[in-house]
């Protein structure tokens, strides 16, 4: 079988929504020699969005062009679909999560990597229970990330929702602000702390402050890129990325 010149191991498609502009640099910076990414922009509009119907009309934007996004990708013939998008992959909690996913996989043909599923998997390897959640969203989509981690038998002690006013405006938040966020809600009542939202940047926030507060720090693009990876076989670990690919 002939193979890919540059990804000769892998070649990753990835959606995100086109307006997106965190996804593909973080994803990027964490490929390895002989993977290749390979983006698909999920068409929607930069919407406002300031209460839960407005926010609820953007997941239905995104849900309603992802399998175009998706088809457009598939003529590359990746290998394998990761998911640079959230929050749909957390909607109705992890029953209904599982079967989008599924019915997505199956649809393209490849297996699927999401940031809700590889969140669970991260958590899971550091048994971590009692968790605080950073999100870009709205309260409607917090209970929705909520009722997924609850799913999965995660106790979220703590939920820190921004309310971004537009899917442009999620990537405009600093690092400081995240920073400050994550020292207001550490306490001893959290084991592990999660990132979703993939328009936020928070992978060198979280890889820094798992050092400084001792704790597992998840940012969804680095979880679903490792979920990736490992899904594929492939085990590379290296240093300056995190300990997810450090040291699992």
């Amino acid at each position: 079988m002939s193979r890919d010149a540059l990804g000769w191991r892998c070649k990753f498609a990835v959606v995100a929504p086109s307006t997106n502009t965190i996804v593909q640099p973080d994803m990027d910076s964490l490929r390895v020699k002989g993977v290749t990414n390979h983006y698909g922009r999920i068409h929607i509009p930069n919407m406002k969005v300031g209460n839960d119907e407005e926010f609820v009309a953007m997941v239905e934007a995104i849900g309603a062009t992802l399998y175009e996004a998706v088809d457009r990708c598939m003529t590359c013939e990746p290998d394998y679909l990761v998911m640079g998008m959230s929050a749909l992959m957390f909607w109705g909690g992890r029953a209904p999560s599982e079967k989008r996913m599924q019915e997505l996989s199956e649809h393209c043909g490849v297996a699927v990597s999401a940031g809700s599923f590889a969140c669970e998997e991260a958590l899971k390897l550091y048994e971590a229970k009692r968790i605080a959640v950073i999100s870009p969203y709205f309260p409607v989509s917090d209970k929705n990330v909520t009722q997924f981690f609850e799913d999965c038998g995660f106790d979220v002690r703590k939920f820190r929702g921004l309310k971004c006013g537009s899917p442009v405006a999620i990537a405009h938040v600093q690092p400081d602000e995240l920073r400050s966020h994550v020292l207001e809600m550490n306490d001893d009542s959290i084991d592990a702390f999660v990132q979703v939202g993939t328009n936020l940047s928070m992978i060198e926030v979280c890889n820094e402050m798992s050092v400084e507060l001792g704790k597992p720090m998840i940012p969804i693009n680095a979880a679903t890129y490792w979920h990736a990876l490992r899904a594929m076989g492939i085990k590379d670990q290296f240093d300056g990325h995190g300990p997810l690919f450090r040291d699992h």
